[in-house]
């Protein structure tokens, strides 16, 4: 039994179908292991019972009876939803994300929420209302964030694969101190209806599993265009997994960023595994093209303003009004706002929010909002250009 800690999802559908085990076995056995060793690693905010399990699951598909885990900021009908934030104490959501759906409709089995930081603020899983989320592999480090409980989770071996959410590197930069795939999708071939916004021009949902062909089955079952997500992309649900045949397409051109390979900081280790994994590429046949995007330089400063900007307008809505939590002692309303966002935020989102209303504000959004947004364009423009003699 404990070779299906780590088994990929491929291995367990197999198990499922040649009725190895069962559903109810299989679910048991990750339950159990969330018993055992989540009390130190506190991956999870929330771990549901089976029988509610069983009871919210959805129909037969590509992935019946594999457990999983959403992060506590994608919406899961009549369970709680929080953001790990204390503002956010006591909502249940009334209604499923779009991903939630989809993997319902897969057969999925939604054991759980994930931790993560307040908001999705963050870049260790420190800032959370529930306590930190430990690095699996040692536990006196960081799983990185803001998804560090959906990575956590699954580099411990506790569900198979998990979703989380990324804005600046929330997927992909917890993969990597977890040893896990950690996959950011083109921006719009994941819905976004359904996860709470921390900067919506940013903002996507991921997937986080132990295998690339894992990650692409569970991609498979949650992408595609959806009328309710504006910003969603106009492409048919498509299988990800045929792809995954160990042949690359040929003729790959294959762009390397040299500003970035050489950027001041860059640890030399990621430097020289980045440039082994180059010369593997070129030794199966692709072709190398060394290229320059000097807009890269300004990408982390526009990312700041343009985030917390982004941020101070979507969290204007958690007030003490509508739902979650609210301070009662305040005698007037300016003072019941005031009071339950100071105590209903922790630290890093209240500063996040700060910095946001004063790029915003009259006076300043010329120098800083305004010329942020014009480097993002910038940006996109020198892509677009490279991306005229590249593949990838």
């Amino acid at each position: 039994m404990n070779s299906l800690a780590f088994a990929t999802i491929d291995d367990l559908k197999q198990k499922l179908e040649k009725k190895e085990i069962s559903e109810k076995e299989l679910l048991k056995y990750f339950l159990d292991r969330f018993k055992k060793y989540d009390t130190e690693l506190n991956s999870a905010i929330e771990i549901f019972d089976a029988n509610s399990i069983f009871e919210k699951s959805g129909s037969k598909g590509n992935l019946s009876g594999i457990p999983g885990l959403l992060k506590d900021n994608i919406a899961q009908k009549d369970r709680a939803l929080t953001c790990a934030s204390k503002i956010l104490k006591g909502f249940v959501s009334t209604y499923d994300s779009t991903v939630t759906e989809r993997l319902k409709k897969s057969g999925a089995l939604l054991i759980g929420r994930a931790n993560l930081d307040e908001f999705a603020m963050g870049s260790s899983t420190e800032t959370s209302a529930f306590g930190n989320t430990k690095n699996p592999w040692a536990l006196d480090r960081v799983p990185g964030g803001s998804s560090g409980g959906s990575i956590a989770a699954v580099a411990a071996g506790l569900v198979p694969w998990a979703l989380g959410s990324e804005t600046g590197g929330s997927v992909r930069q917890p993969a990597a101190f977890c040893g896990i795939v950690g996959l950011k999708p083109t921006y719009g071939l994941i819905s976004r209806y359904g996860l709470v916004a921390y900067a919506s021009s940013l903002d996507q949902i991921g997937v986080a599993t132990r295998t690339v062909k894992d990650n692409a089955l569970v991609l498979s079952e949650i992408a595609g265009h959806d009328l309710k997500d504006s910003s969603s992309l106009s492409v048919e649900k498509k299988d990800y997994t045929q792809a995954i045949d160990g042949q690359l397409p040929r003729d790959l051109k294959i762009g390397v960023i040299d500003n970035a390979l050489n950027a001041p900081g860059l640890d030399s280790e990621v430097k020289s595994t980045v440039e082994s994994t180059i010369s593997v590429f070129e030794k199966l046949g692709a072709k190398v093209k060394r290229v320059t995007i000097s807009s890269l330089d300004y990408s982390a400063a526009a990312y700041f303003i343009i985030s917390r900007a982004e941020a101070a307008s979507n969290l204007a809505r958690f007030d003490g009004v509508r739902y979650g939590f609210r301070n009662k002692n305040s005698k007037i309303l300016n003072d019941m706002y005031e009071n339950t966002r100071h105590d209903g935020f922790g630290d890093d989102v209240r500063l996040r929010i700060l910095v946001g209303n004063y790029v915003l504000s009259a006076g300043h959004s010329g120098q800083f909002y305004q010329n942020a947004k014009k480097v993002q364009r910038i940006m996109r423009k020198d892509f677009e250009d490279v991306f005229k003699d590249v593949d990838v």
